[in-house]
């Protein structure tokens, strides 16, 4: 297996490239338009051939130039909604994707597990997301990160779209106990404390 994370310094947004290099295929996950030169030619000095780019979440009223230059990469694009076919499983190589429905981060967002590691995007970040500080969707955000990532074995390594002032990479066990709005704390007192950000 091939895996790679680009983390950009400005945004503080993570990318992820996961490849078979047996079967010479990868996936893309939350790839940013102003890598694509870059990535093409890691995914050309690999001789990979791209399946999926997969996106957690976008913010794409702010960076309206993203879709484009996404599809330039040549491969499908994942987003707002599990793919209908294959009961929510991306298969590239000899590797395969679950597709989770997470929203609240954003109204569409998706989570991506792969072996014990799942890809998370804005999920965690809750005010840490420099383009959208604040979750579309709280409630919704509570029961995602309650129901599709505590429940998942302590062990699992969560993979962050968003480090600008965390690690990109930290477990289930730890986020159960230590996260800064959801360890040890009530859905009410949560959503009271969302109520009291800042208008976005």
């Amino acid at each position: 297996m091939y895996f790679r994370l680009l983390h950009d310094e400005s945004s503080g947004c993570v990318s992820y490239l996961l490849g078979d290099l047996e079967a010479a295929e990868a996936v893309l996950i939350d790839p940013r338009g102003a890598d694509v030169p870059v990535l093409a030619a890691m995914l050309d000095e690999h001789r990979l051939r791209l399946r999926w780019v997969l996106r957690t979440h976008e913010h794409d009223d702010m960076a309206p130039e993203e879709p484009a230059a996404l599809d330039a990469l040549g491969a499908p694009r994942i987003q707002h909604h599990p793919p209908e076919a294959g009961q929510g499983v991306l298969v590239f190589g000899n590797e395969h994707l679950r597709v989770l429905a997470t929203p609240g981060h954003t109204a569409g967002c998706l989570s991506y597990l792969w072996r014990d590691r799942l890809f998370c995007g804005g999920l965690l970040a809750v005010d840490a997301c420099t383009y959208q500080p604040r979750p579309a969707l709280p409630e919704a955000l509570w029961d995602s990160v309650m129901r599709e990532v505590f429940t998942l074995p302590s062990e699992t390594l969560l993979f962050n779209g968003h480090a600008p002032r965390a690690r990109a990479v930290t477990t289930v066990l730890e986020q159960r106990r230590w996260h800064p709005w959801f360890g040890n704390a009530s859905r009410d007192e949560f959503l009271a404390r969302v109520r009291a950000l800042p208008p976005a």
